[in-house]
């Protein structure tokens, strides 16, 4: 008889008791170099750090259980093994399902701290390595900076630990085990999921593997520095500083520590003996020092030595942060982020980040003003502190630690009594109950409190982050209050944030995400409120959006206690793929790998695109923050304010050019500002007279870079601002003279209409405009219909969208019900038509005439009056415009207004009043990859579309007053109907339905975009509430 289980022994990656074996203390991030003049390059080539990332051996399994056994042997042969990338995702080198994308939801059966035995894909690694020469006389160890999820690892065959905790470093000692003069074998074992899943469901790709760096790190054998803390305390006035070090030694010595500035010139040193096992103190004065800021990234050098065998340097800068006065305060002045969120992303490689694609997102933030970065929600590559630190950004440095679909399961489980309950009380009852699976279960707090002691020990040498942050959509219970107190006992110089402390009972600071502008201006008024506000994540930039940024900032400006907030988020996260069938290059998002548990495109929400490249919603929110900004003007004077946290404007420059809706020579020069403008300070200056041209006459203004940085050329604009000089609200009239309008109503159905050289054919059966021809060239293709629908944007679905949806409005259609004309003299002919716009199924319409005026002089008139009807009525409607189409030929679209990127009522700001051109209907296409509404032009004077023979000119009728006066209105010029475009799920299939005509839109209102994915939908300011409306568009042919 036999008995026998599987497996014999819990494994580790299932065992809540189990988080590392054989792993070192956590230190910080530094390299160690052999002398001083090495560690002061920070040339990781010329440290002892030595790279085994590259091509390793893989082989992979979707169960630990069925990986090879003793994989780990020297003598195993890999030779039939795959290769694979370290660092990598393993799902985006095709092995394993593929990716994964939830946002909330367990992407597995939920039994914490289990996992499924049997669907945990693993993946075993191999490579040989020698020993570097530099190495051989010292301790030598095996350092992970990340491995997602959990991993043992082997060296020679001998099992050297286990670790977990995927966004997070791990060192281990293999001195004992390596052969320094031979060839080595390094085996690793990663396993996709284990009990640490249930605290990493961040709102992203599950990938998996060695997705940072492995390296070799050489430390001395027998006396050695392993840590080193650094804080710096300036006096009250913030003025002169103390530099607070501690070193933390194995063995005895001489430990020095000596502070260098950025040339390289000693500002002080001090030495004192190391013994055993000690942390060494020091404390040295610094007068007076540059002081390190956001704006003012001035960085010392701090190096720590051990005898003359170790030296290890480290940027430091003079700063300090403090909570005072109610407010989150940086060298003693209030700071307003303008932050992004930002996850790590590549769109082939995951969260496997290249050096340079992660210095082209910071340096693509400084060029659209962001000052703050929000690691969400996990440990960054360890080189982007680095370049925050030198580049000068403010950062939240967060744990990796989120378990949001607790939330899931606990709503699920309310009865009917709590679903009734008002949404607040609901979501504090569930996130309540959601919080007893770990977040308030003392069988987690060694797990919650681990990743606190990794966040604060590997980054707590870098100036630019000022705020920890414990995590994100975790709840809050007694685990969050022991990671609290974890990071104040080791480092007490910054404050802490997390978001789900509602009533900022332990943290240091308020967090809200998506509130509502009224519900933060509340806040800031409420006297009781000691603490300040951070908005953690707010204008959820999903597809084209967001609006309504401006009022955000304003107030946070206006309110002391809102300190800013960080917009969700950097980038979108498709990862570039390709069609099964065409093998069409396209960026996939939840679903588009066959995935069973997904969600959908809520992963594309970036103010980049999934290369990274800057949409819209970045350009818009690079306007509303900033740091010069126009409060008001007149014909003569322009007031201005600056708002920097910290340095004047005299590193910039005022250049002004005239925009002339003649397009007559724009008048170029430069204005003073005075100097010394402090931050917070307002100015004026004189506006130069700029008169003299026909038509509409704009001043635009550019604040420049007065001297180049490392990062910004010398000229470069970071804020703009325009004001109108020569107002004009004429029409442009033809100067065709008039005549006698000819009409032919002898063909049934038909009225044929001849004006100068222009003829229209009007079915009389359907109320349509079916022709129109100047000297026999036809100027329409499709008879202009009055139209209400756009292709639903991210922004609409949830809100305003599922209004539209419920209402069936996208299934409206006009009805002709009746056609009358008259001639009331020879040079006119007018055409009135009945029609109701209706959806099948319910009965609201809107009753609306349509009287058209052909004129002798070849002009053509539209004048709509509209009235919503019926019961079930939507609260708001997507536009109110008429969309024709033209021939294929008409490609040269020019016009005067907002331009040359795409704008809407609530996010317009960042594009000037000009006048535009482009010689393809193409060039005005914004191609998302999500495709929705978009390609918007608002505030436009007059478009015009042409063949270069022919043109159609198209202007609106200010009809309010039965005034002959211009109005603004916005148009949208594409190859796309929008039908087509809501029905498309991505830009290769959209193209499939590209047309040769071209479509044009021709809006007197439309719908702002706001932020209703996950916020609030658009604002009523910007809404198109559905109400009576009139317009007249006046089209004449040139």
């Amino acid at each position: 008889m036999t008995s026998g289980a599987h497996p014999a022994d819990l494994p580790d990656w299932n065992n809540l008791k189990v988080l590392h074996k054989g792993t070192l203390p956590v230190r910080a991030y530094f390299h160690n170099y052999a002398s001083e003049a090495d560690a002061l390059t920070y040339d990781v080539s010329k440290s002892k750090t030595h790279s085994l990332s590259g091509t390793w051996k893989f082989e992979h399994a979707y169960s630990p259980f069925e990986a090879p056994e003793s994989f780990e042997a020297p003598s195993y042969d890999t030779s039939k093994w795959s290769d694979i990338a370290v660092p990598g995702m393993w799902q985006l080198q095709g092995f394993g399902k593929g990716p994964q994308y939830t946002n909330v939801q367990y992407h597995i059966p939920v039994d914490p701290p289990n996992v499924p035995f049997t669907e945990n894909e693993t993946g075993s690694y191999v490579r040989k390595f020698s020993v570097p020469e530099d190495l051989k006389s010292g301790q030598i160890r095996l350092r992970f900076e990340g491995v997602d999820s959990a991993f043992h690892v082997w060296v020679n065959g001998k099992e050297i630990g286990y670790s977990q905790g995927s966004r997070n470093p791990d060192e281990f000692d293999v001195t004992p085990v390596v052969d320094k003069d031979g060839e080595n074998t390094l085996a690793v074992r990663v396993y996709q999921h284990c009990d640490g899943t249930y605290i990493e469901d961040q709102d992203q790709w599950w990938l998996s593997g060695i997705f940072r760096d492995v390296f070799l790190v050489g430390f001395p054998s027998e006396s050695r520095i392993e840590n080193v803390f650094a804080q710096s305390l300036l006096d009250s006035s913030y003025t002169n500083a103390e530099l607070k070090v501690k070193v933390s030694t194995t063995g005895t010595g001489k430990v020095s520590v000596k502070l260098l500035d950025a040339e390289n010139q000693t500002i002080a040193s001090e030495e004192a003996d190391a013994n055993t096992g000690s942390t060494t103190d020091f404390s040295i004065s610094v007068k007076d020092p540059l002081k390190w800021t956001a704006e003012s990234p001035n960085l010392y050098h701090l190096v720590a030595s051990l005898d003359s065998a170790q030296h290890v340097a480290h940027r430091i800068g003079f700063r300090q942060v403090e909570m005072k006065d109610g407010l989150i305060k940086v060298n003693g002045k209030r700071v307003v982020f303008r932050g992004v969120n930002r996850h790590e992303h590549h769109p082939q490689s995951g969260r496997t980040i290249p050096l340079d694609f992660l210095k082209r997102d910071l340096l693509t933030m400084k060029q659209h003003n962001v000052n703050a970065i929000r690691t969400s929600h996990q440990l960054n590559d360890p080189r982007l502190y680095e370049l925050a630190d030198e580049m000068g950004f403010w950062v939240i440095d967060e744990a990796d630690l989120e378990c949001h679909g607790f939330e899931c399961i606990a709503d699920s489980a309310l009865d009917a009594k709590e679903r009734a309950l008002p949404f607040r009380e609901r979501q504090l009852l569930t996130r309540a109950k959601a919080a007893e699976w770990t977040t308030n279960n003392p069988d987690w707090t060694d797990s919650y409190v681990d990743r606190a002691e990794h966040l604060v020990k590997r980054d707590q040498l870098h100036p630019s982050i000022i705020i920890w942050s414990l995590g994100n959509e975790a709840f809050f219970g007694q685990n969050f209050k022991a990671m609290y107190n974890h990071i104040k006992a080791y480092d007490d110089s910054r404050p802490i944030h997390y978001e789900a402390d509602i009533y900022a009972e332990t943290m240091d600071m308020y967090s809200r995400m998506y509130p509502p502008i009224d519900e933060i201006i509340k806040f800031a008024e409420d006297k009781t409120k000691t603490k300040p506000l951070v908005l953690c994540e707010f204008i959820h930039a999903m597809g084209n959006g967001p609006g309504n940024i401006k009022e955000y900032i304003d107030a946070f400006y206006k309110y002391p206690t809102l300190q800013g907030g960080f917009a969700w988020e950097w980038a979108n996260h498709g990862l570039l793929t390709k069609d099964k069938q065409t093998s069409e290059e396209f960026y996939a998002y939840g679903g588009d790998f066959d995935e069973e548990v997904h969600d959908g495109t809520f992963v594309m929400d970036g103010l980049v695109n999934s290369d990274h490249t800057p949409n819209a919603g970045l350009v818009e929110y690079k306007k509303a923050i900033e740091p010069v900004q126009l409060l008001e003007f007149d014909e003569k004077k322009a007031k201005f304010i600056n708002r920097y946290d910290f340095v004047t404007l005299d590193h910039l420059t005022l250049q002004y050019s005239t925009v002339s809706e003649s397009g007559a020579e724009a008048k170029t020069g430069s204005i003073e500002i005075p100097a010394g403008i402090a931050a917070g300070q307002t100015f004026g200056i004189d506006l130069p007279e700029v008169g003299g041209s026909e038509g509409e006459v704009l001043l635009s203004l550019s604040f420049q870079l007065k001297s180049g940085t490392p990062w910004l050329e010398t000229g470069f604009e970071v804020a703009t601002a325009q004001v109108l000089v020569i107002p004009t609200s004429s029409l442009k009239v033809s100067s065709a003279s008039g005549g006698k309008l000819d009409v032919d109503t002898t063909s049934r159905n038909i009225i044929k209409i001849t004006g100068g050289k222009s003829t229209w054919t009007f079915n009389t059966l359907h109320g349509t405009l079916t022709s129109w021809s100047r000297d026999s060239t036809e100027l329409i293709s499709k008879a202009p219909e009055l139209d209400f629908f756009r292709a639903p944007t991210d922004n609409d679905i949830p809100q305003d969208g599922w209004d539209w949806n419920d209402k069936k409005l996208h299934l409206a259609k006009p009805f002709t019900r009746k056609v009358e004309w008259s001639q009331p003299g020879n040079g006119e002919l007018q055409v009135t038509v009945h029609q109701r716009i209706a959806p099948p199924v319910l009965s609201w319409s809107i009753d609306s005439i349509i009287l058209y005026t052909f004129r002798a002089d070849g002009s053509l008139s539209i004048r709509v009056n509209g009235i919503p009807q019926g019961e079930n009525l939507p609260r708001t409607l997507p536009r109110i415009g008429l969309v024709t189409e033209l021939p294929s030929q008409f490609q040269n679209v020019e016009w005067f207004g907002r331009g040359k990127g795409e704008s809407y009522r609530d996010s317009k700001l960042s594009q000037p009043v000009g006048k535009y051109s482009v010689s393809s209907v193409d060039e005005l296409w914004v191609n998302y990859e999500v495709p929705q509404e978009s390609s918007n032009r608002t505030d436009t004077r007059w478009v015009k579309v042409g063949d270069g023979k022919r043109s159609l000119l198209a202007q609106f009728v200010d009809v309010k007053n039965d005034s002959k006066d211009r109005r603004t209105f916005d148009f949208q010029t594409t190859h796309y109907r929008m039908r087509d475009v809501a029905e498309a799920k991505h830009p290769h299939e959209l193209r499939k339905k590209k047309r040769d005509e071209v479509v044009l839109r021709l809006d007197s209102e439309h719908h702002g975009l706001g932020s209703g994915s996950c916020g609030p939908r658009t604002l009523d300011e910007y809404a198109l509430l559905t109400e009576p409306f009139k317009f007249e568009i006046l089209l004449q042919a040139e």
